[in-house]
């Protein structure tokens, strides 16, 4: 089976709390928001201490257009991918480094900004990558990103058991702000999103892994589910307007999540005659806090279950894809789960989508 390897991550600079991004946002709109002090509670009750951004907080109390931010964008997911690479390339995982002419294929995860050549090509331009290493940029999964990005290269290393596969996330969500949107979602937003950049190395079977990993377990990739829940465009996602990109957020999400995820989790989990019984770790994209509340609730999961996820939320907040990624660093640091050991790795995105993986620990 597949396995993770190693994982590297870079933080943006600028660090926020919560006290510093909740008068950022009164300071702003209450001259706009008649009931602007109530609308702050989400920043209390989110369950998030800090989080990282890419430009320091007075810059997104200017006046900013698409193409601007777009620029921003590049210019910082190229600095900030090509140091998450190499820091999940030489990581503490690792014994040795492993050699980037190596990587046969290079999936790019993001949803916050665009651009072509893709960001995978320019970061290519910077480091010593094989000019043959194939390029998979994947675009628009939102949170879900990176947890596709990971099935993606377990389905890469399957075919493929000599590969080594990176999958970059790049989330700057800070960047699609929007200073003139009085609305809900915007607010909600700015309450949870945050900017994070996340690398994984994922090897195939044929791969000595001992050579490379200080780990005495990895997680392996068992399986893998993609699902989309039909006419469910507006409950997610993002409404492209002229100054840029506005968040879409359905007050139903939790609700969905309670009532539509179980069936989706057993249906991957019968495939290999198991139950939820058989879960002992949860990787879960800590989506927001009432997100995690309706993990537990539909699938039957005790708060322990999602403790990594929501320490990871209240650290970072939510990064969109590259989140997920961030939570499995935490479980490899803490070299949580023995061998033989079964875990669901789990997260929601647009579409509304959910991305499942079956993993399992394992020497």
């Amino acid at each position: 089976m597949p396995k993770v390897l190693s994982i590297g991550i870079c933080n943006p600079p600028t660090i926020i709390d919560k006290d510093s991004s909740t008068k950022f946002v009164r300071d702003l709109f209450k001259e706009q928001i008649p009931d602007i002090h109530r609308m702050l509670k989400i920043f209390e009750n989110g369950g998030i201490r800090k989080r990282h951004i890419s430009e320091n907080l007075s810059w997104y109390g200017e006046e900013h257009s698409f193409e601007e931010k777009n620029n921003t964008y590049i210019e910082k997911s190229i600095k900030f991918g090509v140091k998450a690479i190499n820091n999940c390339l030489n990581s503490n995982f690792l014994k040795v480094p492993v050699p980037i002419d190596e990587i046969s294929a290079f999936i790019f995860i993001s949803s916050t900004g665009i651009a072509t050549p893709s960001i995978e090509a320019r970061i290519m331009n910077q480091l010593d990558f094989s000019p043959h290493t194939k390029r998979i940029p994947i675009w628009g999964l939102g949170c879900a990103g990176g947890a596709a990005g990971l099935a993606r290269a377990f389905e890469y290393c399957k075919a493929y058991p000599t590969a080594k596969v990176i999958v970059l996330a790049i989330e700057l969500c800070s960047l699609t702000f929007q200073k003139s949107d009085l609305s809900k979602s915007n607010l909600i937003g700015t309450s949870l999103f945050a900017d994070g950049v996340a690398c994984a190395c994922v090897i195939g079977d044929d791969v000595d892994w001992k050579e490379f990993s200080n780990n005495s377990v990895l997680p392996s990739i068992i399986d893998s589910q993609s699902t989309l829940m039909k006419n469910s465009e507006d409950v997610m996602g993002w409404s492209v307007k002229n100054n840029g990109l506005h968040v879409i957020f359905s007050k139903d999400i939790p609700t969905i999540v309670r009532t539509w995820l179980r069936g989706n989790v057993e249906l991957l989990l019968e495939k290999h005659s198991m139950s939820l019984n058989n879960i002992q770790h949860f990787v879960a994209h800590p989506g927001g806090k009432k997100v995690l509340d309706a993990y537990e609730t539909s699938l039957s999961f005790p708060p322990t279950m999602t403790k990594v996820s929501r320490q990871v939320l209240s650290e970072y907040g939510n990064m969109s894809s590259a989140t997920i990624i961030y939570v499995l660093k935490e479980f490899m640091e803490a070299d949580i789960g023995e061998n033989g050991e079964i875990g669901l790795l789990a997260a929601l995105g647009p579409g509304f989508s959910s991305e499942i993986l079956l993993i399992q620990w394992g020497n």
